[in-house]
């Protein structure tokens, strides 16, 4: 089941024995174990019919016993296993799953792993509870989410500010919902738009020399830019490891090479192939313009000799920022 109809369900009463939340992503994880916990009871109702245990401190045979009581003065009660990657003989479940109280609400939250596919207690959750898998996205989808995020809250994102705060803060939404929050509080009165210069102020990104500049500089062919965007990354190279930088730019000259070979190339079509807002196809367009097939290819290569470079392989004395100025050097010429 999808996150949404999970949450649209709960809103709506519609409540099922067991919901088994579990993958790489914390965030949607904690989203409905938090909906579940703070909505389903009463205050009242809690005090009896509301336990929550943590995988390291419990046993499964506890859990079960508990899930298997009835409520007291209340239609449900609910039963919550944190960290459930940690507690012992989970396959055990399946002996619960098979046979749920109606009345419990059993919510576990197994993160950071995924569940073999072949046990009995997958199969048994597949076709008995709420099974939600919240898997990690993607570091090339995390821009448009911050966008989406901040659309459903009514703000705007000035353009290239989704694709800076990727860079700086990784694919950790729970890191990047915290720090779109704290920009929220701060923003100007009457203000409904989260900034660069807003970004650069409270977060400490340079709204100037950051990737997605680099990568603007890199689009126009702009040297003195670029070179100033290298110079500042040399300067404070722990706010901008190169990793980062390589990574980024794989990604964006990969979808310039992408478009070359997109037939339709009107801006919703390219926007839904490359997965970014359609805002942004005009810079893949321009891109386009300025670097043929066989040298985004020979680009995408250089990047992936750099990345074993920079890890040490064929490179005996160069620096990071040594090996950025010549990469960035090679692109532009």
């Amino acid at each position: 089941m999808r996150f949404d109809q999970i949450i649209t369900d709960l809103k709506n009463k519609i409540y099922h024995p067991v919901y088994f939340l579990y993958g790489e992503e914390a965030y949607y994880i904690d989203k409905v174990s938090d909906f579940i916990e703070k909505n389903i009871l009463s205050e009242s109702e809690m005090t009896f019919n509301q336990m929550v245990f943590y995988g390291k401190d419990t046993d499964i045979t506890t859990l079960i016993n508990t899930a298997r009581r009835y409520p007291m003065m209340a239609n449900h009660q609910v039963v919550l296993l944190k960290e459930a990657q940690n507690i012992k003989e989970i396959e055990k479940l399946v002996h619960y799953v098979e046979n749920p109280l109606k009345s419990t609400l059993l919510v576990i939250n197994y993160k950071y792993k995924k569940l073999d596919k072949r046990t009995k207690l997958y199969k048994a959750l597949q076709k008995k509870t709420v099974l939600f898998e919240s898997a990690k996205l993607y570091d090339d989808k995390i821009p448009a989410w911050i966008h989406d995020y901040l659309k459903n809250r009514n703000y705007e994102l000035e353009y290239g500010v989704g694709q800076t705060l990727t860079d700086f803060l990784g694919n950790d939404l729970s890191k990047i919902v915290n720090e779109l929050e704290k920009l929220i509080i701060v923003l100007p009165e009457g203000s409904r738009k989260v900034t660069a210069a807003l970004v650069e102020k409270n977060i400490g990104i340079s709204k100037d020399f950051n990737n997605f500049e680099l990568q603007r500089a890199l689009t126009r062919k702009n040297s003195l830019k670029a070179n100033r965007i290298i110079l500042y990354f040399c300067k404070n190279p722990k706010n901008n490891p190169l990793t980062l930088t390589l990574a980024s730019l794989y990604i964006f000259f990969s979808k310039v090479l992408v478009y070359h070979f997109t037939k339709d190339k009107t801006k919703t079509h390219v926007a839904s192939i490359l997965k970014v807002n359609p805002f942004f196809v005009q810079e893949y367009q321009l891109a386009a313009r300025n670097y043929s097939t066989g040298k985004l290819a020979n680009i995408i290569s250089l990047l992936r000799e750099y990345d074993l470079r920079s890890k040490g392989v064929r490179n005996a004395s160069m620096s990071d920022c040594e090996l950025l100025k010549e990469l960035i050097y090679i692109i532009l010429h």
